[in-house]
């Protein structure tokens, strides 16, 4: 069984003549027997990460997207995602992580981490 983690984000955009790049940048995709842990990172430049909600949302094959939960200030999980997924960050390095303990072939799927362009 696989857990594959994609690159989701590059954005680029302007604003008053200042032009920034947005970037998330999450970790290479890795395969994980079940019962393995797997710990998925996401990488963030050109913004201030502890200005944003950052959200986890998976899409397993053939499926429609699923919520994960966000971070900001503390950690929102949906209701499936509470007892074996962990969020965690890093603010110096701009990194947000995703864990999940005990998979299962269920967690088979394509993780993202997204920014919501709202800032807190």
């Amino acid at each position: 069984m696989c857990v594959r983690v994609e690159d989701l984000l590059t954005k680029n955009f302007s604003l008053t003549g200042v032009f920034s790049e947005i970037k998330l940048d999450q970790s290479q995709s890795e395969g994980k027997r079940p019962g393995e842990t797997v710990k998925m990172s996401c990488v963030m430049s050109g913004f201030d990460m502890t200005e944003y909600f950052i959200h986890w949302i998976r899409q397993k094959p053939g499926r429609a997207l699923e919520w994960i939960g966000r971070m900001d200030t503390g950690t929102d999980y949906g209701s499936s995602f509470q007892s074996c997924f962990i969020m965690t960050e890093n603010v110096p390095s701009s990194t947000q992580y995703l864990e999940i303990r005990s998979l299962t072939p269920e967690d088979t799927a394509v993780y993202y981490c997204v920014r919501r362009d709202t800032v807190i």
